[in-house]
């Protein structure tokens, strides 16, 4: 007999509509933000909706986690207790979490998972996170399946949670201090400033000029759709969709898209299988590529590769659509197979390397006319679309259905009938109800059948009814129908009290922490973090960056993206020497300088800059 792995889809969700429509197209569980501390800080949710959501989630068997992954000031600490207790009271089943000092609170039996934001990249660290009783574990999106399955093996009990597509941040997470050096908004505490969007020069030891007005440390977005049969081998369970500032659209279309990739992959390896129920079926054709993206790359995920990073823009670019055959006073052609709608928002690099954007006023054919000729349009320019008149009118709209499949039985008894309801997970329910039997003058199969499908308002889609009468007795619809009515709510309660949150792990780490000495890049900001590290061994405990900023120039970025690579410079991998005078610099708008430190052990750039 095959055992089986539970695999889970992981969706974002900035509030209450975004985290329904996930579980409607198909997510095992859904990630949202806690009414205060998470690493977004604009992403917010009131404890009122976060009941609606597990509530509803729970009937499916899909999980709610909520995100309390920022550091904590030692004021702040009652209060996320208290706070916890509400999330736990109202159904959550994990926390996503990265300070310490959770862990020393008087918490309920709720689950912790260690957030990405604890810097999750060896085995070693992970396997100290799970023997402290963090029961998931998010990595470093850096990770290549080697590392995972290094780790996996490590901790083989131990779910993992791998990003498998959108933005990424160029520095690994929780290991980012540019945004409260340069504006006093920390990363860590839910207010990153997106330092890493900006266009910088970059300049040499010398002044001189190597690129101008790039988007140097953007990166592309992450995809791994074709690559989950690999992650799933590597040791993956969870497999987290991107996007708690992400609208509605976004995240109908790519949780819809992954839940196709997975189911078909389940169907060839029976040792896998998803994590929840209900056969989600939606009206459109999901694309990823019709939503919100930089281009797509895999990051490290099978190595260094050369397109990982977006010098030219920081903004969507989306679906390519064709090259410009024609230009011709307030229109032009299109090369390409693909059709366009009134609306639709297009735009393209121009010969200069600036993004343009317009939108389309009329359509004729594949002749575009736009509300406004767009500036340095050339034959032979790349067209791209982000944004889709038609796709994205489709998806405002109710666009899935998701269903759980039930078989009925109608039986009598000896003073009336009976009505009984199971689902797929083998949830049963029945009523008995007192009833006056008569002989019906008309075969009654039909009818009854028609009547007890009448699902529709509901989460269930009857699949098979059985009638095991005596006799062909009479029962009018609207009785029918008040019987199937009582049962489904007795089906849907026992879902519910049915469903069980994951497993706490009780007990403190019989195990040291990795490292002896902690800087600020520990993020410790409380003395309950402080207590914790060195109830574990960690005997040099410097404070977080952002309660005391260390004075001079300070590493504030740790990246694997490397700029003497991305110019073809990398004495490891390209062996072309530059023609530049190191150390180099990357200079913001603003004039801030950054000193750029290649280290070529660990494959890093460090990125240097004062507070």
């Amino acid at each position: 007999m095959i055992r089986q792995r539970d695999i889970e889809l992981l969706a974002p969700a900035k509030n209450l509509e975004c985290g329904i429509a996930a579980i409607d197209h198909g997510a095992d569980a859904v990630y949202i933000g806690a009414p205060r501390f998470g690493a977004r800080a604009s992403a917010g949710n009131s404890v009122n909706d976060i009941r609606t959501l597990a509530d509803y989630a729970h009937i499916f068997g899909a999980r709610i986690y909520v995100t309390v992954n920022t550091i904590l000031r030692d004021d702040e600490l009652a209060d996320t207790e208290q706070m916890i207790w509400q999330l736990y009271e109202v159904g959550v089943d994990a926390l996503i979490v990265q300070d310490m000092a959770v862990t020393r609170m008087k918490l309920p039996p709720i689950a912790l998972h260690a957030s990405t934001q604890m810097d999750n990249r060896t085995a070693e660290k992970v396997k100290f996170l799970a023997d402290a009783g963090f029961t998931q574990v998010v990595l470093a999106r850096e990770l290549s399946l080697e590392d995972i399955s290094e780790i996996h093996r490590a901790v083989p009990n131990t779910p993992l949670e791998i990003f498998v597509h959108g933005a990424l941040c160029v520095s690994y997470s929780g290991q980012c201090y540019v945004s409260e050096a340069c504006y006093g908004r920390s990363a860590n505490r839910g207010e990153c400033a997106q330092f890493c969007r900006l266009s910088f020069n970059m300049e040499d030891a010398d002044g001189q000029l190597i690129a101008r007005d790039k988007h140097l440390l953007s990166l592309k977005d992450l995809n791994q759709s074709n690559r989950l049969e690999q992650l799933l081998d590597a040791g993956a369970s969870s497999l987290k969709i991107e996007g708690r500032l992400k609208d509605v659209t976004y995240v109908k279309n790519v949780v819809a898209y992954y839940r196709r990739q997975l189911d078909q992959l389940f169907k060839r390896r029976k040792e896998y299988r998803r994590a929840s129920s209900g056969k989600v079926t939606t009206d459109f054709q999901p694309q990823l590529d019709k939503s919100f993206n930089r281009g797509f790359t895999h990051y490290f995920l099978e190595g260094r590769t050369s397109d990982i990073f977006s010098f030219d823009t920081p903004k969507s670019l989306g679906e390519e659509m064709g090259l410009v055959k024609e230009v011709r006073g307030n229109s032009f052609t299109i090369a390409g197979v693909k059709p366009f709608n009134n609306g639709d928002g297009l735009c393209y690099i121009d010969n200069i390397g600036r993004l343009q954007g317009f939108r389309v006023n009329r359509v004729d054919g594949n002749r575009l006319f736009p509300q406004e000729m767009p500036a340095r349009l050339l034959p032979r320019t790349k067209i791209y679309r982000n944004f889709d008149q038609k796709f994205e009118q489709q998806l405002s709209r109710k666009s899935a259905e998701r269903r759980i499949q039930v078989e009925a039985l109608l039986g009598e008894t000896p003073f009336g009938f009976s009505l009984t309801l199971k689902d797929e997970d083998d949830v049963s329910v029945s009523i008995a109800v007192e009833y006056k039997k008569e002989q019906a003058r008309t075969p009654q199969k039909e009818n009854l059948r028609k009547q007890l499908s009448k699902l529709g308002n509901t989460p269930f889609e009857l699949i098979d009814l059985q009638i095991e009468w005596t006799d062909n007795w009479f029962v009018p619809s609207s009785v029918v129908g008040e019987w199937r009515r009582q049962v489904v709510e007795l089906l849907l309660s026992a879902r519910r009290i049915n469903h069980r949150r994951p497993s706490v792990v009780i007990g403190k780490s019989t195990l040291s922490f990795p490292q002896k000495t902690l800087t600020y890049m520990g993020n410790v900001m409380n003395r309950e973090a402080e207590a914790f590290y060195r109830a574990h061994g960690v005997t040099d405990i410097k404070p977080a960056f952002e309660i005391n900023k260390p004075e001079g120039e300070q590493v504030v970025m740790t990246c694997r993206h490397c700029l003497r690579y991305s110019m073809g410079w990398c004495p490891v991998h390209h062996r072309k020497p530059s023609p530049y005078r190191e150390p180099y610099y990357i200079v913001s708008g603003d004039g801030r300088r950054f000193r750029l430190e290649f280290d070529c052990k660990h494959c890093q750039m460090k990125v240097w800059g004062k507070g």
